[in-house]
């Protein structure tokens, strides 16, 4: 099934979701190789852009091989958000998220990420700013609710519509529930039943029979992928495939596996230096092998591995 966002037409309806830590560059592009019909970038701060903090440039960074692309954006200060996405206009970004879902204390101590649920006309402010301020498609990513007591998914995607957002992707968990318990998809069927903008499903897409009862339970339009991405590029292509012909892909094999390690590996070097690159692979090792035999004690033996050199080895004898 294909999605259209704004102008933006992506040739499926899977998504990888924007993951900090996770879905820097070498990963979008693996996971664009792998079918996902369009990549979210790490959340950038936009007060970080606006102060041209060093770390901020890295998480910029686009390749052409990933688009189309998503950039998030997080802040809850109107202005700012609407300044810097027109500052960054001219770039390689396909659409304008903002992120109204992050439950990282800190993050939402100053107000921002799934702080600004509890909010919803400082969300006015701040979409219709950024609406107006930028020609390409603008869509937010938000929360069923803030808790219990704040459950206003359906209010916030009605806000987002009237502002001339896109697609809104809404998490069916609140900020208290973090990443626990299960995702209520009965409140992403509300919000498709709410609005006429596309609605995208997040939370709980681990397998492609997940995804598609996502879909039938919730009439959302698209599927956002992410912890089920984590280690596992090829879960676009497991989705989109077992959606169009209701047939389910084998699993990688190990020669498939180590290759994609390997590859990701090269490339995580060659975009963060050798001994960054090495360190950041460690957790990726760790989520690609999990549940392969001798994962265990690979896992201990990844955290000493400093250079690619190191690592072919480690995966060519372990694996």
């Amino acid at each position: 099934m294909t999605l259209k966002i704004g102008n933006v037409e992506l040739e499926n309806n899977v998504i990888l979701a924007p993951m900090a830590g996770v879905t820097d560059m070498p990963y979008r592009i693996l996971c664009r190789e792998q079918g996902a019909g369009l990549v979210c970038m790490e959340m950038v701060s936009a007060k970080a852009i606006l102060y041209k903090n060093k770390n901020t440039q890295e998480l910029l960074k686009v390749d052409e091989r990933e688009r189309p692309v998503s950039l998030q954006l997080f802040g809850s200060d109107p202005d700012i958000v609407a300044d810097i996405a027109a500052s960054l206009e001219d770039g390689p970004y396909d659409i304008f998220d903002i992120n109204m879902g992050c439950p990282v204390p800190k993050i939402v101590k100053n107000g921002e990420g799934s702080a600004l649920m509890r909010n919803p006309k400082l969300v006015e402010e701040i979409l219709t700013k950024l609406v107006k301020a930028v020609k390409k498609p603008v869509t937010v990513k938000f929360r069923k609710g803030f808790d219990d007591t704040c459950i206003n998914a359906v209010e916030i995607a009605k806000i987002a519509e009237s502002a001339g957002v896109a697609a809104v992707a809404v998490h069916g968990r609140t900020r208290e529930q973090y990443y626990s318990g299960k995702a209520d998809w009965n409140i992403i069927r509300e919000v498709k039943k709410a609005v006429k903008i596309p609605v995208i499903g997040n939370g709980d897409a681990f397998t492609p029979q997940d995804a598609k009862r996502l879909v039938e339970e919730t009439g959302c339009d698209g599927i956002m992928v992410a912890r089920g991405a984590k280690g596992n590029p090829w879960i676009f292509k497991q989705i989109t495939h077992y959606l169009e012909t209701g047939e389910l892909l084998p699993r990688p094999s190990v020669e498939e596996l180590k290759a994609m390690i390997l590859r990701h590996g090269q490339m995580m070097m060659e975009f963060k230096g050798e001994l960054a690159g090495m360190r950041e692979m460690r957790k990726h090792v760790a989520w690609y092998t999990a549940g392969y035999p001798n994962s265990a004690a690979l896992r201990n033996e990844i955290n000493s591995v400093a250079t690619l050199e190191e690592l072919t080895e480690l995966i060519g004898t372990r694996l």
